[in-house]
């Protein structure tokens, strides 16, 4: 009988790396690095990481921006998959390199902000994506493996 492959690794045999991009925040915070989750970017999280492990991936790590939305974010999505999220200023703001951020931790979780989520996958797959509040993106070995929006996320998390 076949076996079933390793959820957490696809096709071609390295962990993969998993982009979110923090739920909604309030508009109205005196600092930018303050805003807060919205009740819809909670239920956001909570389903992003219910679909992850419906999902069957196994997230090795978490690693999120200090702003407090995508922190809440990252705290509120790891719930589900039984790992503590780490604080990164390089998810803060501005490029970089997720195959850098991910190496040697396994299967990752990136949880950060719009437009470096999106460029961070442009620039490791040359994939145009656009990531919606709350939205989810697989890549690997430079290849984009997945695109869910909000409205699939709650879906598959039931």
């Amino acid at each position: 009988m076949p076996t079933r492959p390793e959820p957490a690794i696809c096709g071609y045999g390295e962990p993969v790396i998993w982009l979110l991009r923090h739920g909604e925040a309030e508009d109205d915070a005196v600092d930018d690095a303050a805003r807060r989750l919205t009740p819809k970017g909670e239920r956001q999280a909570r389903e992003a990481g219910l679909a992850l492990a419906r999902l069957g991936i196994t997230a090795e790590a978490c690693l999120t921006s200090p702003k407090e939305r995508a922190a809440a974010t990252a705290r509120l999505a790891c719930d589900a998959l039984a790992v503590e999220p780490e604080v990164t200023e390089a998810l803060r703001g501005g490029d970089f390199d997720p195959a850098d951020l991910a190496a040697g931790r396994g299967t990752v979780l990136l949880v950060g902000h719009e437009p470096d989520l999106s460029r961070a996958v442009q620039l490791a797959t040359g994939a145009r994506i656009d990531l919606k509040k709350g939205g989810l993106a697989a890549i690997e070995e430079g290849v984009l493996l997945a695109l869910l929006r909000p409205r699939q996320i709650r879906e598959i998390a039931g």
